[in-house]
């Protein structure tokens, strides 16, 4: 006697109740797997994007904003920092390396950043093709910048303002893309990287000698960047923000209140900042993991009912069953290995829905940081979501199993 193909038939028998079921417990774990990979991933990226940056200097304001926007870039940032602050700055003796950003622009949505090659080296970049800028308007694509946009190495483009897309376009500088990251799976990969003398450029005001002054800004283009990493210039010029790494421990304690009390700027701990984020979207992540549980919880009472009203109907057969031959055991096992079909397939699609909808999820959000997100990769907390569902549903069935362990063949016999 084959219990797991006769399990099978009473379960197809009633399709819309064991459809409802395994669609309910789907869902539930679904939510679940969703969380699981996205903090999994989202930790992992934020800690990752972070390495090696110990401090963020920018304009006053919001101190996570100021993360955000200068080590993630998915937030605005909080505004301009004059250029002689920021190297004098650099040259205090509890900072280590000194990294600047100029924002402003994008290309389809993609943030344009204006550094030098030491960020390159931060992110320990590799090429696919071309090499780093070393002239004004030369361009570095990230790797996913590259795939989405379709350019490649001599091709040219017009960034837009701002730092979403839509805005207007600067026609009347082209950027030429000389380089080509490889995938790091890191924030470079969603970047355009070019000189902060670029970003410069690009807003300087126009006037009817452009072409003069295209070729004054390139006379003006300094190969040799001062031993504080920042480009030469004797024009009041200002910068996004700074990326900054401490000399020794102590400047973790002296630097950041220094900036805050001392200067017109303000200084952010990316650690810091990203650990009150955490806590903050631990509500809603907590408020989701509830639902979740609640609906396995349905599901789980759902199959109980289905199993034990399908019992109510069934005892005929199962007194049948006993008559030809089956033993008491193979009716108890008959209706658990039920309930824990109907938790199988539910996990199963549920493991799959969750992944499709990530999926969906990150197409969806292709500049941001959720675009870095993998869906179809399978963690082994994820077995662990398998191994619950079937506990939920032996758990559903162990009392309809009983009741069926129990039939008495004479009694059902003479009834029917």
């Amino acid at each position: 006697m084959n219990l797991l193909k006769l399990s099978w038939k009473y379960l197809t028998h009633k399709p819309l109740t064991t459809g409802l079921n395994v669609l309910l417990l789907a869902l539930g774990l679904a939510i679940i797997t969703v969380l699981l990979l996205v903090q999994h991933q989202f930790e992992k990226k934020m800690t990752q994007d972070a390495a090696g940056i110990d401090l963020v200097v920018g304009a006053k304001g919001s101190p996570l904003q100021l993360i955000l926007s200068s080590v993630y870039h998915v937030d605005f940032p909080t505004g301009n920092i004059p250029m002689d602050e920021a190297i004098r700055l650099s040259r205090n003796r509890l900072v280590k390396q000194t990294i600047p950003l100029a924002l402003g622009d994008n290309y389809q949505g993609y943030r344009i950043v204006g550094t030098n090659h030491d960020y390159l080296e931060l992110y320990q970049a590799d090429f696919s093709s071309g090499n780093a800028w070393n002239e004004p308007f030369e361009v570095v694509l990230g790797a996913t910048v590259a795939e989405k946009s379709g350019m490649k190495l001599g091709d040219t483009f017009s960034s837009s303002h701002g730092i979403s897309e839509g805005s207007h376009d600067h026609e009347e500088h082209a950027f030429k893309v000389v380089g080509i990251l490889e995938p790091k799976g890191n924030v470079l990969d969603r970047l355009v990287l070019t000189s902060i003398e670029s970003v410069w450029y690009t807003h300087d005001e126009e006037d009817e000698e452009s072409e003069e002054q295209s070729e004054d800004h390139h006379e003006r283009f300094h190969h040799e960047v001062t031993k504080t990493g920042f480009p030469q210039t004797d024009e009041d010029r200002e910068v996004t923000s700074l990326l900054i790494q401490y000399r020794s421990p102590m400047a973790a304690v002296q630097l950041p209140r220094m900036i805050n009390s001392n200067t017109s700027m303000q200084a952010a701990s990316p650690s810091f900042e990203i650990s009150r984020l955490f806590e903050l979207l631990g509500i809603g992540v907590k408020i989701l993991e509830g639902l979740a549980y609640v609906l396995i919880a349905i599901s789980g009472l759902g199959i109980f009912i289905a199993l034990y009203n399908s019992l109510k109907e069934r005892r005929y057969n199962l007194a049948v069953l006993r008559a030809i031959g089956a033993s008491r055991f193979d009716l108890l096992l008959l209706i658990l290995l039920e309930g824990i079909s109907l938790t199988f397939l539910g996990s199963v699609l549920g493991i799959v829905l969750g992944h499709g909808f990530l999926s969906v999820l990150a197409s969806q959000n292709e500049t941001g940081v959720g675009a870095g997100l993998e869906a179809w990769i399978f963690l082994p907390a994820e077995l662990w979501i398998v191994i619950y569902a079937l506990f939920v549903g032996l758990l559903a069935s162990l009392i309809p199993a009983w009741s069926a362990y129990r039939t008495s063949i004479a009694d059902q016999l003479t009834r029917k």
